[in-house]
C-alpha cells in the first residue's frame, strides 16, 4: 500500500510538472533570451532594497525564473562596474522600513561609499524606520548618501537594537515533552530554548556582548558618515523615537519630500538628459571582462551546510557539500585561476558535509591562495569550512566563531500517550540501535556513546582551529566553548584577519597570489546544477515521475517535451544518492 501511494504521488507530481512546469519553463527560457534595452548615455541607476536581499543569487530552482530581488553580491558587483561607466551618473537608493542584516548593510554600504568616492552622487530614501529587526544597520545604509531624504510624516524609530528569544521548557514540563541534548559548551545555546525557560547566564551574555557590537559598529559607520562623533549620534538615536520632521531638525536626515520629488533631484542633479534606470536592468545588460588579466575564482555558498541534495527542501538556500567542494576542487586545478575568493554566509550545518568542503579549501590552498569573505554569517560550520583557508575576511558585524556543537532528540512518546497515541520501539542489533527513538530518554550507556561523539567532534573543530589559525589548543578553547563573536571581536581574537567586504577580500587574494595592484578578472566557478537538475531537485522527482512524463510525452507526441524528459533522465542518473541525518550538528 505505501509503494502504490507512493508511486500515485509521483505519477501526480509528474503530471503537474508536465503540464505545468515544462510550459513555464520553455516561456521562461525564452524570455530570458531577450535582451534588455541598452543603457542610457546618462543613467540614474535605481535600487530598491524593500522586497529584501539574499547574500548570494539563490541555487534553487525558483532562482531560474527570476522571482527575486537582487542578491546583496550582485548588487555590489555591478555598484563597482558602474563606478568606472561613464555613462552612470548617479544612485538612487530605497531604503527598508525594517532592518538589513548587519553583514549585508556593512557590504552594501562599502559598495555605497566606493560609488561616492568615484565622484557619483548616492540618494537614500525611506518611507519610515520602525523597530524591526537591526534597524539601526538600515540607517547607517542610508547615511552612507551624500543626501538623506524622508516623507513628511514618516516614523523614524531607529532608537536601538532589540532581540526575543523563545523558551518552550514550561510547555515541554506541561505535557512531559523532555529535551535530551548535549552541547559543548555553555555558549552553544542553539537549542537552549527547550532546555530552560529564559535565558542562561552564558546565553544572555553572549548575545548582549554580540548585539552590543552590533550596534557600535553600526553607530560609528552612520557617524563617520554623518561627521558627527560616535557618543552624540547614540545620544541623539536613543533619545527617540521622532518623527520625519523632528529627524530632519536634529541633522539625523537631510531632506524631506515625496519619493518622486527626491528622484527627480537627483535625476536633475545628473543632467537633463539623465534616465532613471533599474539597477537589474543595468546589471542585465553584463560587463566586459578584463581580456588577458590574471584571472581571480569566485566560489560562492549560502545557507545552511548539508551533505546533498536530499538536504535541501523545494525553495531553501542551502549549501550542497559536493557542489561546493567540486567548485573549490575545478578552481584549484584550472591553470588559468591565480587565486581563489571563497564567499560564504552560513550560521553552520552538518558536520560531515563542513569537513567536505573544508578537506577541499585544504587541497586547494595547497596550489594557490584560498580568501574567504564572510557575509552575514561565518558561524559554526561556517567557520569550520573558513578555519583553515590562506586568510579570512569579515564584516565588522559577521556573526562568526561559534565554535561549539550539539546534538540530541525531543522525547516526545509521553506526551502523545495522553493523547492515545502510543510509539513502541522495535529494534534489533546493539544497544545503541534506538538511540535516536522519541519514546524515551538515552540510556546511561547511550548518553555516554552519544556525548564521546559529540566531543570527538568539538575535539576536532578545535584542532582544525588551532592548526588553521596557528593558535594554541588551550587557547581556541577559551575562546570557544560555541560563542558567537562579531566579526570587529573576532579580529581583536585572532580568528580573522581583516576587517571588510567582498573587494576587500580580491584584494587580499591578489596580494597573496603577487599580482599587486594589475586589474584582474573576476570568474564565478560553480558546480550549480542545469535548469533540469534543478527542476528534478526541487520537486524531488523519482524514477516513477520520470517514467510517467516519458509515458506522457509519447502520447502527445511531442518531441520538445520528449527531449526534455531525455535530459531530467540523464540528471536522475548522475545525481542519484542519499543523505542521512547527522546526529551531531554546528
Amino acid at each position: 500500500m505505501k509503494q502504490f501511494l507512493l508511486t500515485m504521488a509521483g505519477v501526480f507530481a509528474g503530471l503537474a510538472l508536465f503540464f505545468i512546469g515544462i510550459p513555464f519553463l520553455l516561456i521562461s527560457l525564452v524570455m530570458s533570451a531577450t535582451h534588455p534595452a541598452a543603457t542610457p548615455a546618462a543613467s540614474v541607476l535605481s535600487l530598491d532594497l524593500r522586497g529584501g536581499v539574499t547574500d548570494q543569487e539563490p541555487a534553487t530552482v525558483f532562482g531560474l525564473f527570476g522571482q527575486h530581488s537582487m542578491s546583496v553580491m550582485r548588487i555590489v558587483q555591478t555598484l563597482h562596474r558602474a563606478q568606472a561607466d561613464d555613462r552612470v551618473k548617479a544612485l538612487f537608493v530605497r531604503l527598508p522600513d525594517a532592518g538589513i542584516a548587519p553583514g549585508e548593510a556593512d557590504e552594501l554600504r562599502l559598495a555605497v561609499r566606493a560609488f561616492h568616492a568615484a565622484g557619483k552622487p548616492v540618494y537614500a530614501f525611506s518611507q519610515g524606520l520602525y523597530p524591526v529587526g537591526v534597524i539601526t544597520s538600515t540607517y547607517m545604509l542610508g547615511a552612507a548618501a551624500d543626501e538623506f531624504w524622508m516623507q513628511p510624516g514618516a516614523p523614524f524609530q531607529a532608537t536601538g537594537l532589540a532581540n526575543q528569544g523563545l523558551f518552550f521548557k514550561r510547555l515541554f514540563d506541561k505535557y512531559g515533552v523532555k529535551a535530551d541534548f548535549e552541547q559543548r559548551y555553555e555558549y552553544k545555546t542553539a537549542v537552549n530554548g527547550y532546555l530552560y525557560d529564559d535565558y542562561t547566564p552564558a546565553h544572555r551574555e553572549s548575545d548582549l556582548s554580540w548585539m552590543g557590537s552590533v550596534y557600535d559598529s553600526a553607530i560609528a559607520a552612520a557617524a563617520s558618515d554623518r561627521k558627527t562623533s560616535p557618543q552624540a549620534l547614540k545620544t541623539l538615536i536613543e533619545a527617540g523615537p521622532y518623527d520625519a520632521a523632528d529627524a530632519k531638525a536634529k541633522g539625523l536626515v537631510d531632506k524631506l519630500g515625496q519619493v518622486r520629488e527626491a528622484e527627480q533631484a537627483l535625476v536633475n542633479r545628473a543632467g537633463s538628459e539623465a534616465k532613471l534606470i533599474d539597477i537589474g536592468d543595468y546589471a542585465s545588460n553584463g560587463a566586459a571582462s578584463a581580456i588577458g588579466a590574471p584571472v581571480v575564482a569566485v566560489v560562492s555558498a549560502e545557507g545552511d551546510i548539508v551533505t546533498g541534495p536530499g538536504g535541501a527542501s523545494v525553495g531553501s538556500q542551502n549549501i550542497d557539500a559536493d557542489d561546493v567542494a567540486d567548485a573549490l576542487y575545478a578552481a584549484a586545478n584550472d591553470k588559468s585561476v591565480k587565486a581563489i575568493v571563497f564567499r560564504e554566509s552560513s550560521p553552520g550545518g552538518s558536520d560531515t558535509a563542513s569537513e567536505e568542503i573544508l578537506a577541499a579549501v585544504r587541497a586547494a590552498k595547497a596550489i594557490k591562495p584560498v580568501v574567504i569573505s564572510m557575509g552575514t554569517y561565518g558561524a559554526s560550520g561556517g567557520y569550520w569550512i573558513a578555519s583553515e583557508a590562506s586568510a579570512i575576511i569579515a564584516e565588522p558585524t559577521t556573526l562568526t566563531g561559534s565554535i561549539g556543537v550539539f546534538g540530541g532528540k525531543i522525547v516526545f512518546g509521553p506526551a502523545l500517550a495522553k493523547f492515545g497515541v502510543d510509539i513502541r520501539d522495535l529494534s534489533v542489533g546493539g544497544q545503541y540501535a534506538n538511540a535516536d527513538s522519541p519514546t524515551a530518554e538515552f540510556t546511561p550507556q547511550q548518553r555516554a556513546a552519544f556525548a564521546a561523539s559529540v566531543d570527538r567532534v568539538y575535539a576536532g573543530f578545535i584542532q582544525r582551529v588551532a592548526d588553521g589559525r596557528h593558535l594554541p589548543p588551550d587557547r581556541v578553547r577559551e575562546i570557544a566553548k560555541g560563542r558567537v563573536w562579531t566579526g570587529a571581536q573576532a579580529k581583536d581574537l585572532g580568528l580573522i584577519d581583516e576587517l571588510g567586504g567582498f573587494y576587500q577580500a580580491v584584494d587580499k587574494a591578489k596580494a597573496l597570489a603577487g599580482l599587486g595592484t594589475q586589474e584582474v578578472r573576476l570568474k564565478a566557478v560553480t558546480a550549480r546544477r542545469s535548469p533540469f537538475e534543478a527542476i528534478q531537485h526541487a520537486f524531488g522527482m523519482a524514477d516513477t515521475s520520470l517514467h510517467t512524463l516519458s509515458a506522457a510525452a509519447e502520447l502527445l507526441n511531442d518531441p520538445r517535451a520528449r527531449g526534455l524528459i531525455d535530459q531530467l533522465s540523464t540528471a536522475r542518473l548522475q545525481s542519484q544518492g542519499a543523505n542521512l541525518l547527522a546526529p551531531v550538528h554546528f
